[in-house]
């Protein structure tokens, strides 16, 4: 079974989240903001990491510049998702190592797309 850590302050949204995967028949971990999924990360080491942009105080964008930096997190799949998805924000979610972009809202088949086309896409050096 695939384990799937999902990072959003809005809480309705990551319980939503969280039914339709299991129901998919995932593991998923929930983080409520990006100090607690990056906890969660280093601790559990899920196949996936699906993680809001806007939070506060730690945003997506921070919680993926600080995975990257150690190893054993470095390569773990991660998706940034938005209601706000711009040129700018996504190149810049890009730049810092996110393997795609979700925007919100989303349907869990567009999610579990994006979760197979990031397994099939990693290069041979974030094989985990």
């Amino acid at each position: 079974m695939k384990k799937i850590l999902v990072i959003d302050d809005e809480e309705w949204l990551r319980e939503m989240i969280y039914l339709a995967l299991k129901q998919k028949g995932f593991e998923v971990i929930e983080a409520a903001n990006g100090a607690e999924g990056i906890e969660k990360a280093r601790k559990e080491l899920p196949d996936l990491i699906l993680c809001d942009v806007n939070m506060e105080k730690v945003d997506g964008y921070l919680t993926l510049s600080s995975l990257r930096t150690e190893a054993p997190t470095a390569s773990i799949p991660f998706i940034l998702m938005t209601g706000l998805a711009d040129n700018a924000g996504m190149r810049h979610g890009m730049e810092l190592g996110a393997d795609d972009y979700l925007p919100k809202p989303f349907t869990t088949d567009a999610c579990a797309l994006r979760r197979r086309e990031c397994a099939s896409e990693k290069s041979p050096d974030r094989a985990r």
